[in-house]
């Protein structure tokens, strides 16, 4: 019998085709991604590479195809990514700080027009499956990207901090700007999955996403439109969302299914967000407010 894997009668392109199909079959469903968890208040950041936490949508590059967190697949026009690595990548789409609703937008639709892909920068921070620490897939995404040599294809700046007082005062510039916060990646990390702490965002508020599942009728001067969301977290409890909500968003709410961010300082001590405040949407469901839906994650890191 002749093994379907013979480099002699293959070649590397064969090869190539089949390692292509693995990564395409891989990440049909939601790609396994490295999830951060929250910075503690003594973290030592001389261990890490630190980067600002862009306001943007995740996106795992699998060799073709731009997938979303959730797992599908972005319409984006085939010049931009004509040039991208075949390996895969971890990143955000992204525009600038603040442009988090338009960048959203723009992926979300079925087939985006060139004009509004040109605004978009896909900036990359991690080489999912790659070999080595992470010190050394950063020397190697740093010459992907510089390989690929289009403009909109750019790592994460990331930058060495070496005591906590530093670190606050990057934190502190950030957040002037209009940042979030910033990201911290342990040096000698190997690649894993999941959320795990070798991947830290120090922000000054906590958040999450959460499905919304119903809505509470408004009282006052809140009648006839919508007084809070009823949402449902990951674990499956429920828990209101009404601070946060503006007028336009009480009238004509997410719809069911929607998934929706929401910022909370502290949690209660069964593990429920204290004082949750509506942030935004993350990924509209096409149905209507009422009907049920799905809505696939889009969230970052």
């Amino acid at each position: 019998m002749t093994c379907p894997i013979n480099v002699s009668r293959c070649g590397r392109g064969v090869i190539l085709a089949l390692v292509l199909a693995f990564v395409q079959a891989a990440t049909a469903a939601e790609p396994p991604l490295l999830l951060a968890a929250t910075a503690p208040a003594d973290v030592d950041p001389s261990r890490y590479w630190v980067s600002e936490k862009l306001d943007g949508v995740r996106a795992f590059w699998d060799g073709r195809r731009l997938r979303l967190r959730g797992g599908g697949v972005v319409a984006v026009p085939a010049w931009y990514v004509a040039r991208f690595p075949v390996e895969p990548l971890d990143g955000e789409l992204w525009i600038a700080r603040g442009r988090f609703e338009q960048v959203s937008g723009i992926v979300r639709r079925r087939q985006g027009s060139d004009d509004d892909w040109r605004q978009v920068r896909y900036m990359v921070f991690e080489l999912p499956g790659g070999a080595g620490d992470f010190s050394e897939r950063l020397r190697r995404l740093r010459a992907l990207v510089a390989d690929a040599g289009v403009p909109w294809l750019q790592g994460v700046e990331q930058r060495r901090v070496t005591t906590r007082h530093e670190l606050a005062e990057w934190l502190e510039r950030v957040l002037a700007a209009g940042g979030e916060g910033l990201m911290l990646h342990r040096a000698d990390a190997p690649y894993v999955t999941g959320r795990s702490d070798v991947l830290l965002k120090l922000k000054p508020w906590y958040d999450d996403d959460a499905t919304v599942v119903g809505y509470v009728a408004g009282r006052g001067r809140l009648v006839g439109r919508v007084g809070a969301l009823v949402v449902e977290a990951r674990d499956g409890r429920r828990f209101r969302l009404g601070s946060g909500l503006d007028d336009s968003q009480r009238a004509t709410p997410p719809a069911i299914g929607s998934l929706v961010s929401y910022r909370y300082r502290s949690l209660t001590e069964g593990g429920l967000p204290r004082f949750p405040v509506f942030w935004r949407v993350r990924q509209a469901t096409q149905s209507m407010p009422g009907r049920s839906g799905a809505g696939a994650s889009s969230t970052s890191r």
